[in-house]
């Protein structure tokens, strides 16, 4: 099994649609899903925050958050 979880959940995070962990049976399968996430909450969200996808593990990616220097 491969986790993709959010590093931290943000206001406009928990307001979303999405899951703040995520399971798959594939590293690709769970690697695409975190980057078109992080993509999806870069362009779709209020922009105080930036968000970035990590490997921490052979089987753990997370979604880091950080503060947008631009906001």
């Amino acid at each position: 099994m491969y986790t993709v979880t959010m590093g931290h959940e943000c206001a406009c995070f928990k307001k979303s649609e999405y899951d703040s962990e995520k399971t798959f049976d594939n590293q690709k399968d769970a690697y695409n899903y975190t980057n078109v996430l992080v993509e999806l909450m870069n362009e779709d969200f209020c922009t105080t925050h930036l968000f970035f996808p990590q490997m921490t593990s052979e089987n753990n990616f997370i979604i880091g958050v950080t503060d947008n220097p631009d906001h």
